[in-house]
């Protein structure tokens, strides 16, 4: 039989430390200051930043990843296939191979950035440097940070935009960066081109 201490133990280290340090950053991306990660996430709106890598298969599905239940922004739902706050002191191209080897153990990858922006949601505030890759090799999802994760056609993702199905953080992002590219797919597949 299991102890309820070791069941609390297992819980807690499966959840995100809300006292991890932030750097809290001006919109240009200059260090301003620093902030635990729950002070970010309470509702402060402390803008602070993150890597994201939209993986793409050379037939052009996109790989999202699942969130687990535990995490404490958007927790069960689908996601950007990287996503993670940049150190203290850590640059951000460091911060996406860093998060990349993490969450999916993928470390022979070439990232190209696509942009750099703020989101803005009532609980939080994320200056975001999207970056996207094509990959074709071996993906494992943390068991540890991660639910999981699959490709999804470009027909899925737009059957599933507005559903629920995906974080807000991702649909917005997705739409915003590469719509050309869903809507290319279902033109496509529309007329059977």
């Amino acid at each position: 039989m299991v102890s309820s201490a070791a069941v609390a133990k297992s819980f807690l280290s499966d959840m995100d430390n809300l006292q991890e340090i932030f750097p809290v950053v001006d919109e240009s991306g200059q260090v301003i200051g620093s902030a635990t990660r729950g002070e970010c996430h309470n509702g402060s709106r402390l803008l602070h930043p993150v890597v994201h890598l939209h993986i793409f298969n050379s037939v052009g599905d996109i790989y999202l990843q699942k969130r687990p239940e535990w995490k404490d922004i958007q927790p069960d739902k689908w996601d950007t296939a990287v996503g993670g706050h940049i150190d203290y002191g850590e640059m951000p191209e460091e911060a996406l191979y860093r998060e990349v080897r993490e969450e999916l153990g993928i470390t022979d990858f070439v990232p190209e950035f696509i942009e750099k922006y703020v989101f803005d949601s009532k609980r939080e505030r994320e200056l975001v440097y999207v970056n996207r890759t094509i990959y074709d090799g071996p993906i494992c999802p943390s068991s540890t940070e991660l639910n999981g994760g699959r490709f999804w056609t470009m027909r899925e993702i737009n059957e599933a935009i507005g559903q629920g199905i995906f974080t807000p953080n991702f649909e917005s992002e997705f739409l915003r960066c590469f719509f050309r590219l869903l809507a290319v797919n279902c033109f496509v597949e529309k007329n059977g081109i």
